[in-house]
């Protein structure tokens, strides 16, 4: 059995298809991840031995050559970009492949979805937050153009509106590409690309999926990707010649805010009489000054540093909030765009961190939001919740797709 694992965004959407992969693996399954062919996407893979199929193109090269503040995106340009170029890319990897599962931007899992139409393989999509699934316990996420009507309060009418919200972005790009492929136009963009029943790859203790009659996602827990690489040499002697310090950094987030906030994270961190621990990012943030109470890092063990630090300052990514919950750790994020906001939200309401209120904190704020993360009572409550986190959730998707593929092939989830 062969599958095609295909996403196409940041790390926090390529890292748990590599740790489905070696979950497939382990199965027996040939699995192959099509990722931006990014050099950060390449080792992560090579380090955990799934083979890469190169996505269209680079991921970092895409944001800065469309994401131009001086121009407004032209999403439906971009959407037509970005299928023709996954149809091909994901087109050429599912060479042999038994069936395709898609995440990451709309355009690519559409284009994926496309693949598998043709073929004639199943389809699976995979979501890393519950925010982007129609429920009636929720709000959906307001996309940059389309707000929400201040007057709509009726959850199931805000998922219709979402729906047409998605319709008016991407359905023109997606049924003219179907069209040039042969494949009849679809009404629901939305509903088509993720299925039914798709797969919900988040840990049901920060965010638990609640039964909808909006859609049947099947929620595994968080795919992670296990990494017993040790911290480097200098690392390991700083984290060990003094009281744990913070952690600061802002992932895959290439904003000036997140540059300045990292600024700031270091001054408050400093101001709690503590040491800090900066990741560059890909803000490429540094250091404020050449003191020896601040370490700067690149791309590290997540996994082993956040068991060693006091706390983990962030923007809330699905895959850093996952990774720093289960370090038994408290947090404080300091969200900016898509779900970072929601993660917030769920970290406050289970005490094992602090929202920060907005994208640009001070001094002031981001002092008083470590002082309580750094508080006793968050602590205790931190290191409880670790213990009820599920590492399993690649090994429990890994099987439902091997079961599901063997047993009705011509059939998604």
């Amino acid at each position: 059995m062969r599958v095609l694992l295909s996403t196409y965004g940041s790390r926090g959407d390529t890292e748990p298809l590599a740790g489905l992969g070696v979950a497939l693996q382990a199965l027996g399954v040939e699995a192959v991840v099509s990722a931006p062919p990014d050099d950060e996407f390449v080792d992560l893979l090579a380090r955990a031995g799934v083979p890469l199929a190169p996505a269209f193109t680079s991921v970092r090269t895409w944001i800065k050559d469309k994401a131009k503040p001086s121009a407004p995106a032209d999403f439906n340009q971009l959407a037509t970009e970005m299928i023709a170029g996954q149809y091909e890319a994901v087109g050429a990897a599912a060479e042999g492949c038994d069936a395709i599962l898609a995440t990451g931007l709309m355009p690519s899992a559409a284009a994926a979805q496309c693949v598998a139409e043709k073929m004639g393989v199943p389809y699976f999509h995979a979501s890393f937050c519950p925010l982007f699934l129609p429920s009636h316990h929720h709000r959906p996420y307001r996309y940059p153009g389309d707000p929400l009507p201040p007057e709509v309060n009726d959850p199931r009418a805000l998922w219709d509106l979402n729906a047409s919200a998605m319709n008016a972005r991407f359905s023109g790009a997606v049924n003219a590409h179907r069209a040039a492929i042969g494949l009849p136009e679809i009404d629901n963009v939305r509903d088509h690309v993720f299925t039914d029943r798709p797969l919900l790859a988040s840990d049901p203790v920060l965010w638990p999926w609640q039964p909808t009659d909006l859609c049947a996602a099947i929620q595994t827990g968080a795919w992670v990707l296990r990494d017993e690489r040790p911290l480097p040499a200098d690392l390991d002697a700083f984290l060990e010649k003094d009281s744990p310090p913070v952690y600061v950094g802002f992932g895959s987030i290439a904003l000036p805010t997140t540059r300045d906030a990292a600024h700031t994270a270091i001054q408050a961190v400093r101001a709690q009489g503590h040491r800090a621990v900066v990741a560059r990012g890909w803000a490429n943030a540094a250091l404020l000054d050449d003191g020896d109470d601040c370490f700067l890092v690149g791309e590290v063990n997540q996994q082993a540093l956040f068991r060693r630090v006091a706390a983990i300052i962030h923007h809330g990514g699905a895959g850093t909030t996952t990774t720093a919950t289960r370090s038994g750790n408290p947090q404080v994020i300091v969200p900016q765009i898509v779900d970072q906001p929601y993660w917030a939200t769920q970290v406050a309401a289970l005490g094992v961190g602090v929202a920060h209120d907005g994208a640009v904190p001070t001094l002031e704020s981001l002092s008083a939001a470590l002082a309580k993360a750094l508080a006793p009572r968050t602590r205790a409550r931190a290191s409880a919740v670790a213990l009820t986190m599920n590492a399993d959730g690649a090994k429990t998707a890994a099987k439902l797709l091997f079961e599901r593929i063997a047993r009705e092939p011509a059939e998604a989830v």
